[in-house]
């Protein structure tokens, strides 16, 4: 076995990622009507897309389901074997049907064309040949010719796969912009996700509430340090009775104690104190939160009620959980 130089090893990446740009490129020039056909029919359909394929073919189908279940397109895979030995009967009337095969001529995809047009499915297919079996028994046929394989052998799947996937990526979001798929529909369809969390949980189910580092505006410097130790949120609140006066972080006492020296142990914390801490309302998102956050700089906001009374403290690293 003849050992690769690093010099050869890019080379091949290279040429890799080149062949499979260069593919998307003639992809992205032949596209026309029929995908805005495609497009259509899926959007008038009131039924599901239901995408089905085999082997690797099979495999690009399920990710391309996953994809438009999640932007707004109800979708699922359907496995071509087990649809033809009893799982046809998940397919309603209603129903759209995208089918890959880059050849053309899967026989486990093609044993069930007779029974989706019998049923008046409308058949959208994907491959690489229009002159193939499965194209010209579809309604609706989407282009995904390639020039060549990436593989050195031109026999492994690679470019092939890509463009199936590109052309599933390009129905997905073309889908979604149509039927006004919006970051917060995204976020119901992912709530445990970053994004879900952030757009759907408020400041309020997060924010540290108990045990709160709230003292007097006359706090000595010595009882700062160990309230802000305590409190275990870098920062200690200042109020007068339900008023909040201001904050100090950990920050300004370290600072305080460079720039006053001997004198800092005779100051009090409203002497170092931030005046009209930043705030923001406990029932806010906490996307929110975190645009409050960039935008002034600051890790911690202060989680008020309507009568802006202290109810909390939250901070970027509760949001980034």
């Amino acid at each position: 076995m003849n050992e690769l130089t690093s010099h050869e090893i890019l080379d091949l990446a290279r040429r890799t990622l080149n062949v499979e740009a260069e593919a998307l490129q003639m992809m992205a020039q032949r596209l026309g009507d029929d995908f805005l056909s495609a497009v259509n029919r899926i959007l008038s359909a009131s039924g599901k897309l239901i995408v089905t394929g085999m082997g690797k073919s099979g495999l690009v189908g399920r990710k391309i389901a996953a994809t438009l279940a999640s932007t707004g397109t109800p979708s699922f895979f359907l496995h071509p074997g087990e649809a033809f030995h009893g799982d046809l009967g998940m397919i309603s009337k209603e129903d759209v049907i995208l089918a890959l095969s880059f050849s053309g001529e899967t026989d486990e995809v093609l044993k069930i064309v007779p029974f989706i047009q019998s049923n008046g499915n409308t058949l959208i297919s994907m491959t690489g040949n229009p002159n193939s079996t499965l194209a010209k028994n579809s309604d609706i046929h989407l282009d995904v010719n390639v020039k060549e394989e990436a593989c050195i052998l031109h026999l492994a799947p690679t470019t092939s796969t890509t463009a199936q996937i590109a052309m599933g990526d390009a129905l997905a979001i073309a889908l979604m912009k149509a039927r006004q798929f919006t970051s917060m529909d995204f976020a119901r369809l992912h709530p445990g996700g970053s994004l879900g969390r952030r757009l759907l949980m408020t400041v309020g189910n997060v924010m540290r509430k108990d045990d709160l580092p709230i003292v007097a505006a006359d706090c000595s410097a010595t009882e700062m340090i160990h309230k802000v130790s305590r409190g275990g949120l870098g920062l200690i609140v200042i109020q007068d009775g339900d008023e909040i006066v201001g904050i100090v972080t950990d920050g300004d006492i370290r600072r305080a104690m460079e720039s006053r020296q001997a004198e800092f142990f005779s100051i009090s914390a409203i002497d170092i104190a931030t005046r009209n801490p930043k705030t923001i309302n406990m029932n806010a998102k906490l996307i929110d939160a975190e645009k409050l956050m960039t935008k002034h700089k600051v890790n911690s906001l202060l989680a008020v009620d309507d009568q802006g009374k202290l109810q909390g403290v939250i901070q970027i690293y509760d949001i980034k959980l």
